[in-house]
């Protein structure tokens, strides 16, 4: 009940936005991408694609907003900003938009944003969806409310994008009947598949592929070539915190955003195989969040790395001990034996633990914190970031 009256002050906040700036989404070509992992990734893809095509676009993301070539903050923790930023965001596209032009706006949907209503009045010609899995049931309470709340996204689009191959798309398919959608997979029958739209990447993993194919249906859907798309998807690289490789001489350092099981069970596979030595993995999970994705991360993870760190994550008013505890719960008892468990409850000792550790042909994952810039142990948001910690680390090896 309290969490619908919030929606209901969210909704008359976005009227009153939208109102005061006088609709600005109406004057720009939106694109909107929903989904659980890989949202960051694609949307700045599209941004990419869409920028070396030479259209005047702007990309409001996890990792920042870039309107018309201008780099924005978000604030603290913040994927889509509240309705009264978002607007102000999107006027200044709009404000500098080019009167001759097609001006495109990326954006970066949550499903908190669209249940509370944040987005309302922003018509979206494209809505695209990664995948649905297991993440904020704290909020939503069942999958099946997971994704009809991303569902709305599709639904206010124009043409939708969905993924043949996710788990969330025999409950998507019946709430888009009356719906024009265009579908994209690897192993199931689609529109946009590798096989129809064959393309060169440097990023890692069939998680990747996934997002290249979502950015790519979304590309064409506003007349974009396949051309100019594949010429791009070629050259992108990603952004701050995803699969990015921060130290690479004696040992390899990467920094990721991965914090569900999903983008465990996707990122470790996809890593594993390019590891001559051990893989050490550094992570957590967030405190006063979805505590029942905990012991499957902590399974994940045991299944692939040879040392696992646990460690803090944002862990607010809950105890560290206690979720990482939870973590660990899951680890495979089997795997318990064969691999080595070291629980570090401040972050940055625990990344100064793994990279103490860590030998030649070592690989050290860090993942959840990546590209934020505060930390949250219970006392408000204090000063963080992953950067410095590695090489603060490294520094003192």
């Amino acid at each position: 009940m309290w969490q619908k009256t919030k929606n209901v002050y969210h909704l008359l906040v976005a009227f009153v936005a939208n109102t005061w700036f006088n609709f600005p989404g109406k004057k720009l070509t939106v694109i909107g991408i929903t989904g659980t992992d890989g949202k960051t990734t694609t949307v700045n893809l599209i941004y990419h694609i869409l920028h070396e095509a030479k259209l005047n676009v702007s990309v409001i993301s996890t990792v920042g907003a870039t309107i018309h070539g201008k780099t924005l903050p978000l604030g603290f923790h913040v994927t889509t900003p509240s309705s009264i930023k978002l607007i102000k965001f999107l006027k200044q596209a709009v404000d500098n938009l080019h009167a001759e032009k097609q001006n495109y706006l990326v954006l970066e949907v949550t499903s908190h944003s669209l249940d509370q209503h944040r987005v309302w009045g922003i018509p979206f010609t494209v809505g695209g969806i990664t995948n649905v899995t297991h993440e904020h049931l704290d909020y939503h309470k069942t999958y099946k409310n997971y994704v009809k709340t991303k569902a709305k996204l599709l639904q206010r689009a124009k043409t939708a994008i969905v993924n043949v191959d996710d788990a969330s798309f025999t409950l998507l398919k019946p709430l888009l009947e009356n719906k024009k959608y265009v579908t994209y997979g690897i192993k199931n029958k689609a529109d946009i598949t590798p096989k129809t739209f064959p393309f060169k990447t440097n990023l890692p993993g069939e998680y990747n592929k996934y997002n290249i194919l979502l950015a790519a249906a979304v590309c064409k859907q506003l007349g974009v070539s396949d051309e100019k798309i594949k010429k791009a998807i070629a050259t992108y690289s990603p952004p701050i915190g995803r699969t990015e490789i921060v130290y690479n001489k004696d040992f390899t350092v990467m920094i990721d955003f991965a914090h569900t099981p999903n983008a465990f069970e996707q990122l470790l596979p996809a890593i594993k195989p390019q590891v001559t030595g051990r893989l050490i993995h550094v992570f957590g999970s967030a405190g006063l969040r979805d505590a029942k994705k905990r012991p499957l991360m902590g399974k994940a993870s045991g299944e692939y790395a040879d040392i696992i760190v646990l460690t803090a994550e944002d862990p607010r008013s809950e105890s560290v001990e206690d979720i990482m505890a939870q973590i660990e719960s899951g680890i495979d008892e089997k795997r318990k034996k064969e691999i080595q468990i070291i629980k570090v409850p401040r972050r940055e000792d625990a990344i100064e633990k793994a990279i103490s550790l860590a030998k030649k042909g070592d690989f050290v994952l860090l993942t959840g914190k990546a590209h934020e810039k505060s930390m949250n142990y219970g006392h408000g948001e204090e000063p963080w970031s992953e950067h410095e910690a590695v090489k603060k680390a490294v520094e003192n090896k």
